[in-house]
């Protein structure tokens, strides 16, 4: 009775009996509360956390805020207390820095904890009450329903038309179809596991029941958060390479102090002057002004980052981001538009492949020769978008009507198609107005399709060229009609079918045209496609017997539609290779879908896609030798992305990680450089982050890459400028007493200089 046991490949009755509960009473109080004290609350915990005096601590004990604050105290010493001042303040200022970045470092757990909710409808004792989430324990009998989020981890009881949206998670744009009769015989990615629901994903449609089975800190989210906790990311190489040369300076000062100091007195100096000089000689060897440039040119690099979209949110990741050598990359948003949309319309024995929506009811199709295809002309190609139009419940929002854009707000898939009608001519508003709806099979997830049936007005003599199409082929009456639409599952439609729509008549669904269809399926799912088919039904009663509507349907055919790439993305990613950063895309998507996505991107896809599953069956050394090969993986889950991750920094890669989700949340933590999406990423995903896109675009963190570079230049040229200028110092301090000549510097001078 824990979490660790794989729920999803035991039945419903397996799983109360395990559960030791009885559903339709639930547990008793009693066993509630004795459970709750075996194995704590519902909640996620923090670790202890590393203290603020710490943090403050780390911070001023750096070897470089060492060397300073040993000239400073050197400063007092000899009574400049002007430069002590103004070197100390340079301390204070790179703590306040290092503590508020470190300090808010801590704030992904408390956003991750915050997606905890409040209130759930839970059944005990035989009473439906209820209960703050922080209750509920194992063997809970929890309610769910649309609108709802789901509050612990569980195994589905009962699903109705229930879907859930998981892309925290999984990555995955798409809410998922729930089946609780589904049992499963091996361990599935949870993008998969169709009869599981996990705390911090949200019901969108239907209803359902789930027994409790992990809680807490043993839920998927908990683990993420453990995994958060974990998650150690590595200094950057400015940090570095600073504190290494501290250290060498450091060295450096000691070593002159001994020497001039001892040269002196064997030549009779007088010990004042010899300590006056050896100081000098000290204070000449460390650059002071170092931490006070690096900062202002980091923060200067920050500044001109912010315009080009991308918002620094600690300081050293503006160098960092110079040195960069591998970018990770999810897929969804970032290298997608993250919005489904229509790419290929199989009518009529063809398929069409939708190079550029138009506006005025015109498409331009890849055909030989290319042509730009009216609605008008194409009635198949209508019937096919009204029919997806109509069967739809997604509300369509114009935009911007100059350019033709539109938002669709429902269901990605069912948007998709409403936006591409409206593109071709065929307003949703128009087609609904027209052909008013009077009746509807909702979809449920056993059919995997929906019909609606719409009232076709007599006399009328406007109709669109589709419409009169269908009465012309003598398929409508005179006094009116109605017209049943169904979209689905192309098997599924195929099977409820008997005719196919052909260039303006209706012909027998033969088996040829069954196997071209299937082949037609095939090819689109192969891309990566969700496809959905169109069919249609006129009926000349005004009333349809329960299920008439889905029987005899005339097949009209396909549409094929994905999460197309950004059209700047393409240009980025050449960019990349062209400066030597590897691009990989590590994605929850589905393993076709990311390949292809690859292809279109020019992402290298020579070796295979390897999956999650595979990942988790590799050792540390067979990852980093996958990592060096491969550039795409899919259906990753959280620890996946984090080992990939550690896997690329152990090989001495600078990693940028990029992510939205409560998912990506580890990785982002544990790479050189996290970056997150402003627009559509999650709280714990900022939190967790360095950098956050404002456009959620990939092209940007290119473009932050190339400023990065800049500043990384920036600062290696002072650097070497003031070492130079420093060593300029020392000769002239080691070379005047060896003539002969009074000191040419006090320490005070060279801390002018060098400040």
């Amino acid at each position: 009775m824990n979490g660790e046991r794989n729920w999803s490949q035991e039945t419903v009755e397996a799983t109360l009996k395990l559960l030791d509960v009885r559903r339709a009473q639930g547990l008793t109080d009693e066993e509630a509360l004795q459970r709750t004290a075996e194995v704590g609350p519902n909640e996620l915990r923090e670790r202890t956390q590393k203290p603020a005096w710490r943090i403050l601590w780390e911070q001023v004990t750096s070897t470089l805020i060492v060397v300073l604050l040993v000239a400073a105290v050197v400063s007092v010493f000899l009574g400049d207390f002007k430069d002590a001042a103004v070197i100390l303040a340079i301390v204070v200022l790179n703590a306040i820095i290092g503590f508020q970045q470190e300090f808010r470092a801590e704030n992904a757990m408390a956003a991750l904890r915050r997606m905890a909710l409040p209130k759930v409808h839970v059944r005990r004792a035989g009473h439906l009450r209820e209960l703050p989430a922080v209750e509920l324990t194992l063997g809970d009998i929890v309610i769910l329903e649309a609108g709802s989020a789901v509050p612990a981890d569980g195994r589905l009881l009962e699903s109705a038309n229930l879907r859930i949206q998981e892309a925290a998670l999984t990555g995955e744009s798409e809410p998922v179809d729930k089946q609780a009769g589904t049992v499963y015989s091996e361990s599935l990615p949870l993008g998969d596991q169709a009869n599981m629901a996990f705390l911090g994903t949200s019901v969108t449609q239907g209803r359902g029941e789930m027994a409790v089975v992990a809680i807490g800190m043993q839920t998927e989210l908990g683990r993420i958060a453990n995994l958060i906790q974990t998650a150690a990311p590595e200094r950057t190489p400015l940090q570095r390479r600073l504190d290494q040369l501290a250290k060498v300076l450091a060295l450096v000062a000691l070593g002159i102090v001994a020497v001039i100091f001892a040269m002196g007195i064997i030549a009779g100096e007088p010990i004042k002057l010899m300590f006056m000089t050896a100081v000098s000689m000290a204070v000449a060897a460390v650059p002071e002004g170092l931490p006070a440039v690096v900062t202002i040119a980091l923060a200067v690099g920050a500044q001109r980052m912010l315009g080009r979209q991308a918002l620094i949110r600690k300081l050293p990741a503006v160098e960092t981001l110079g040195s960069v050598t591998v970018i990770c990359s999810d897929k969804t948003g970032t290298l997608t538009k993250n919005q489904m949309t229509v790419t290929v319309l199989d009518v009529a024995g063809r398929r069409l492949d939708v190079k550029e929506e138009l506006a005025d009811g015109r498409v331009q199709f890849d055909l030989p020769p290319e042509k730009v295809v009216e609605v008008a002309e194409h009635p198949a190609l209508a019937i096919l978008l009204a029919g997806g139009a109509l069967c739809n419940d997604a509300v369509l929002e114009l935009e911007r009507e100059e350019e033709c854009e539109y938002q669709a707000i429902g269901d990605p898939t069912e948007g998709a198609l409403v936006i591409a009608a409206a593109k071709m001519g065929l307003s949703k508003l128009d087609l609904d107005a027209r052909l008013p709806r009077v009746g509807e099979i909702p979809f449920d997830s056993q059919r995997k399709r929906m019909t609606t049936v719409h009232r076709v007005k007599p006399g009328d003599d406007e109709q669109p060229g589709w419409l009169a199409e269908i009465q012309a082929a003598r398929l409508g009456t005179a006094s009116g009609y109605q017209l049943a639409f169904t979209k689905g599952a192309v098997d599924g439609l195929l099977n409820i079918s008997n005719r196919v729509w052909d260039e303006g008549r209706v012909a027998p669904l033969d088996e040829s045209m069954r196997t071209r269809v299937l082949h037609a399926h095939d090819q689109l799912a192969a891309d990566g496609m969700r496809v959905l088919g169109v069919a249609f039904r006129p009926h000349a009663d005004e009333t349809l017997e329960e299920g008439e509507a889905e029987r005899e349907l005339i097949f009209v055919g396909l549409a094929g539609m994905m999460d197309p790439p950004r059209d700047e993305v393409r240009a980025a990613v050449a960019q990349c290779r062209e400066a030597g950063i590897r691009p990989l895309m590590i994605t929850g998507d589905h393993p076709l879908t990311a390949r292809h996505i690859a292809e279109q991107l020019g992402i290298d896809v020579s070796a295979e896609v390897v999956t999650g599953q595979q990942i988790a069956e590799l050792d540390d050394a067979a990852i980093k030798d996958t990592v060096t090969r491969v550039s795409v993986f899919a259906r990753v889950a959280p620890e996946h992305k984090l080992r990939l991750v550690r896997a690329l920094e152990e090989l001495g890669e600078i990693v940028a990680m990029t992510g939205d989700g409560v998912n990506d949340a580890p990785a982002l933590k544990q790479a050189d450089i996290g970056v997150a999406m402003g627009m559509i990423g999650t709280d714990v995903a900022q939190e967790a982050s360095d950098m956050v896109l404002r456009d959620d675009n990939f092209a940007t963190i290119v473009a932050a890459v190339e400023e990065g570079r800049v500043v990384y230049d920036n600062v290696r040229k002072f650097i070497r400028y003031t070492l130079t200028s420093n060593f300029g110092e020392i000769v002239v301090m080691l070379v005047a007493p060896l003539l002969g000549m009074p000191l040419p510097l006090l320490p005070l001078q060279i801390l002018w200089i060098n400040l």
